[in-house]
């Protein structure tokens, strides 16, 4: 258990210090771009998928740990020590970003919060996005991971280009989070949490509606 916990807090850890490092470091420098963010999302997750799915499934975001538990893929009892360690991860990714890059800025405001996902618009359109766009992760997570007749050695390939896509797409609305841990971490160290909520309701609720769909309507075919 202790492999398993190790390898989520770090590669939570990696999952923030690059994805919100690329939206600081756009920020400071202006040399990554909308795009660039996005990608480097969508890289890091398949990195870091074929790194450590065979030590600890590779969940590095709560919201996924819940709707496996939700569906009977993962223990009750180790729910705590992975969400825990998913978030202890990104808050030092988010700590060592600032500690690396605060002689670049002069106020958190100007780096995004450390790159903290913030709605564009209004919360109930944030709310309805993340929803769906971490629905759609945790679909294609389950047909492509867990499904007995999924090809899983393409899985990592499948739901890092998902990552990367709503990042793509979703990101100048929400922040694209689909991942409360990614959202927590940039929100502590940088103080602002008015709407951490919408990202850790949001997405818990769209994985588990998302698991619920897969289990009464495609796990019989596995």
């Amino acid at each position: 258990m202790r492999k398993k916990i190790i390898a989520e807090l770090l590669g939570t850890f990696i999952l923030v210090f690059a994805g919100t490092g690329a939206i600081v470091i756009n920020d400071i420098a202006n040399a990554i771009g909308h795009v660039g963010i996005a990608l480097t999302f969508g890289f890091v997750i398949v990195a870091l998928i074929y790194s450590f799915a065979h030590v600890s499934g590779a969940h590095f975001n709560p919201a996924v740990t819940i709707a496996f538990w939700s569906m009977g893929e993962f223990e009750r009892k180790n729910v705590i020590p992975y969400v825990s360690a998913q978030i202890i991860g990104g808050v030092l990714a988010s700590l060592c970003l600032y500690l690396l890059l605060s002689e670049s800025f002069n106020n958190l405001a100007e780096v995004s919060y450390l790159g903290a996902t913030i709605p564009r618009g209004s919360v109930s359109q944030s709310f309805g996005f993340e929803f769906i766009l971490t629905f759609i992760l945790m679909i294609v997570i389950c047909s492509s991971a867990v499904h007995g007749k999924a090809t899983k050695d393409f899985a990592g390939l499948a739901i890092g280009l998902t990552v990367g896509l709503e990042s793509m797409f979703a990101g100048p609305i929400t922040g694209a989070s689909m991942n409360p841990a990614r959202s927590i971490a940039p929100a502590i160290v940088s103080g602002n949490l008015e709407h951490l909520w919408l990202y850790i309701f949001a997405t818990i609720l769209g994985s588990v509606c998302a698991a619920l769909v897969f289990m009464k309507f495609f796990k019989s075919d596995a």
